[in-house]
């Protein structure tokens, strides 16, 4: 069976199963969402509109058994940044939607006021379905509701509380193999769902299966793919600290933003780190090491216990960690762990709402240190949708506008992640050039400004910076269209069987000959893609701005400023 196009208009409720455009046949992923906004987005809609679209694609290698593809691109117009968006996230449903020889998703139009709705993918088959017992139901609750309601192990990608208010924080949850959520966490395209008056997706593959054109080569590519994988020691420093080992890390390099941008270093770093979470989560009979899809070999996911040894979250991550500790000024584990717990339930982003929280700290809505008082907010304010939950909903621009507060740290309104730029200035060119708004995942810098990992650039020198972040951006979006984890890049980057085996996995799976030029120009032309949509939205080189006090207020211990001019961050676009 041939890959199709699901086609689901909400607001005839009808649904087409389309062969696909000749033009997207060769993406995948993040390459196609992109490339279907572009076509079929009006750049100037509103994104909660009916002319946007929500798109959701698997990767080129999805529902093999290629090591580590099992991420989901999801894309739309972000009603945060106004920008094209893609936010991926690991769970089933990629591998499964592949198994049903579903090439993407797009769901377009919007439904009668009111009207909530479920939809049901299987192979050669589509449907639109009334649904009413998991409205208003977070996340946790939805999924024993589901979990009941199917048999045998569907996916799911789900909205909570957050998405159907319709919050610009807002994520996608997407189910795991243990029935816990993974969250395609920015730009706020939960509400774009919530907007098409939809629920939850279930994929119910069947006995689908994803044809390989060449399986011996492909088993072969694969064996040498696990083997760089594996053996490379930051795959397995995440596989036993997970993500967050890079607290003390970027401590110790004097990037780690603290007290919403102040300072970076943070006092209660030891308390909140990698290593300290590693024992908690043994002494209380937790997983240190877990997978957020099937066929990973990094697991750099864990399962965290509370102190009476039961369940509190998973998938704890650095970014998250960071954003309610440091940036918060919370040096407590557990009392972060319930924040992020609160935030998977509702369906929120935990990096746009917690540095939100920390905008909101400056300007005095709660005191610096406050662990209590953001859980209070989080359940009490967010999760029921008051004045003030809908402003800390509406992330942190929004919370910096109405407060008065001049210490924004966003770009193109979406918050900036847990790198300061002025520490680790390669990050700030990516944040800077990104086009869905600050975003590390775009070209992670910190794997040579900091891990020295392809290499080394000194991170708190100009030079080199915005090839660095070029090369990386156009190297993420390439792998973005494949299905794999962006944590493939380590070993991609150092190994040189890597890339090659990853090429081979591609050319293997579909019966081509793709060279590592084919793979340079389809980051090439996705970045330019999505660059092109921006302008057509009002999107200007202006926009490729840090905010202000990025270039007036030195960050301790270095006591560095951000100091690149425009037309350096303008270079960026010179490929």
């Amino acid at each position: 069976m041939t890959d199709k196009i699901f086609r689901i208009n909400m607001t005839d409720l009808t649904t087409a199963i389309e062969d696909v455009p000749e033009g997207w046949a060769a993406h995948g992923g993040r390459g196609l969402t992109s490339t279907v906004v572009a076509a079929e987005v009006p750049p100037l809609c509103h994104p909660l509109g009916p002319n946007n679209k929500l798109v959701i694609a698997p990767g080129l290698l999805s529902g093999t058994a290629a090591a580590n593809s099992g991420r989901i691109s999801i894309g739309a117009k972000s009603p945060l940044t106004g920008t094209i968006k893609e936010s991926n996230a690991g769970g089933t449903a990629a591998q499964l939607l592949a198994r049903c020889h579903c090439k993407a998703i797009i769901i377009e139009g919007q439904p009668q006021a009111g009207k909530w709705y479920n939809i049901s993918i299987s192979p050669g088959a589509v449907s639109i379905n009334e649904e009413t017992e998991t409205i208003g139901k977070g996340n946790f609750a939805t999924a024993e509701i589901l979990k009941n309601r199917f048999e045998g192990k569907p996916g799911f990608i789900a909205i909570g509380p957050a998405g159907e208010m319709k919050m610009s924080a807002a994520n996608i949850s997407v189910k795991d193999p243990d029935f816990r959520m993974r969250s395609a966490g920015r730009g706020g395209l939960g509400a774009v769902m919530g907007s098409k008056g939809v629920k939850f997706i279930s994929i119910d593959p069947q006995d689908g299966k994803v044809e390989i054109a060449e399986p011996e080569a492909f088993k072969e590519a694969n064996r040498v793919f696990v083997k760089a994988l594996a053996n490379h020691p930051i795959s397995q420093g995440l596989g036993q600290y997970g993500t967050n080992v890079l607290v003390n890390i970027i401590n110790e390099s004097g990037g780690l933003p603290t007290k919403n941008f102040t300072l970076g270093q943070f006092e209660g770093h030891e308390k909140i780190s990698g290593e300290t979470m590693y024992e908690r989560i043994q002494e209380r009979g937790g997983k240190p090491k877990h997978g957020c899809h099937p066929g990973c070999v990094i697991q750099c996911s864990q399962i965290y216990n509370d102190a009476n040894n039961q369940y509190k979250t998973s998938g704890f991550e650095y970014e998250s960690i960071w954003a309610m500790g440091a940036d918060c000024c919370v040096d407590d584990l557990d009392q972060i762990a319930e924040a992020d717990s609160i935030m998977d339930d509702l369906g929120i982003d935990s990096i746009e709402t917690s540095v939100a929280m920390g905008v909101a700290m400056e300007a005095g809505v709660l005191e610096f240190g406050d662990g209590e008082g953001i859980c209070r907010i989080l359940r009490d304010e967010v999760g029921k949708g008051t004045g003030m939950g809908r402003l800390i909903g509406g992330g942190a621009g929004m919370v910096g506008q109405i407060y008065g507060v001049a210490r924004v740290p966003v770009v193109k309104n979406q918050a900036i992640p847990a790198y300061d730029p002025r520490a680790i200035k390669g990050i700030g060119i990516t944040y800077a050039t990104s086009t869905m708004g600050a975003d590390h995942t775009m070209g992670y810098s910190i794997a040579t400004n900091i891990l020295n990992v392809g290499g080394s650039v000194d991170p708190l020198s100009k030079e080199g910076q915005v090839e660095l972040s070029r090369n990386l951006q156009i190297a993420t979006a390439a792998i973005d269209s494949t299905g794999m984890c962006l944590f493939i890049a380590f070993a991609a980057l150092d190994d040189e069987t890597c890339l090659p085996a990853l090429i081979d996995l591609i050319n293997a799976r579909f019966g081509l000959k793709l060279t590592g030029d084919d793979v340079v120009n389809l980051g090439k032309y996705i970045l330019k893609t999505e660059k092109a949509f921006n302008e057509a939205a009002g999107f200007s080189k202006q926009d490729d701005r840090l905010p202000e006090f990025f270039s007036i207020e030195k960050l301790p211990p270095h006591n560095v400023v951000w100091d690149f001019s425009g037309e350096e961050i303008d270079s960026f676009w010179d490929f």
